[in-house]
């Protein structure tokens, strides 16, 4: 069965933010609230945390993946970003956004896209999921927690526990954003993507 721990959702426990990465960086997977809904994430290099992702999602080896962010100097070593898209996506942040940009070779490649080399980034306006990638001290790999056969990510930590607690390892217990996933913004083909939680009113690509 999965760890179930309730971290404060205003002012996250420093101890229990440092048991939930101290797993995270050794090969666990867990469900985490975001600002736009549950995502199931897992350590950069963790190959087969991702597989495991992709087996509870039904999702191939070609499912995204997004790089889960505290801040923008997280950002740096792995995106590659003019200024304006810089200022664009610094507007937005933290919030309900993914931004599609090209990512460098310190990404892994089995997260981008291998014929684009595009990668998603996000940095959420959340602050357990801050809290727990700001200890961290580098972006996570994140997927939507949207259970087979669903349109909308999970909301409720004591239902994830209930679904998965016999296939991830961790379920962190907070409240979440329920507007559905987030808005994507593909800053590589300068289009809208996915219209979602985030308002794209006044954006212009």
């Amino acid at each position: 069965m999965a760890r179930y721990i309730e971290i404060h959702p205003v002012d996250p426990q420093p101890r229990l933010v440092t048991s939930v990465v101290e797993r995270l960086r050794n090969g666990d997977v867990a469900a985490i609230p975001t600002d736009s809904g549950y995502a199931l994430v897992c350590a950069l290099g963790n190959k087969e945390g991702l597989e495991r992702i992709r087996t509870l999602r039904h999702v191939s080896d070609k499912h995204h993946f997004t790089m889960l962010c505290h801040n923008f100097a997280q950002l740096g070593q792995f995106v590659i970003v003019d200024n304006a898209d810089f200022r664009l996506a610094k507007s937005l942040t933290p919030g309900p956004y993914t931004f599609i940009l090209k990512g460098t070779k310190e990404v892994p490649r089995r997260t981008l896209n291998p014929k684009k080399h595009t990668v998603g980034v996000r940095i959420p306006d959340h602050k357990i999921t801050q809290a727990i990638v700001g200890e961290m001290g580098e972006p996570l790999l994140a997927s939507s927690l949207i259970l087979p056969g669903h349109e909308e990510p999970m909301t409720d930590g004591w239902e994830v526990n209930d679904e998965l607690g016999n296939f991830v390892d961790i379920v962190v217990e907070g409240p979440c954003g329920t507007d559905g996933p987030t808005t994507v913004l593909n800053l590589v083909k300068r289009k809208i993507s996915r219209e979602g939680a985030g308002s794209t009113a006044g954006i212009e690509l």
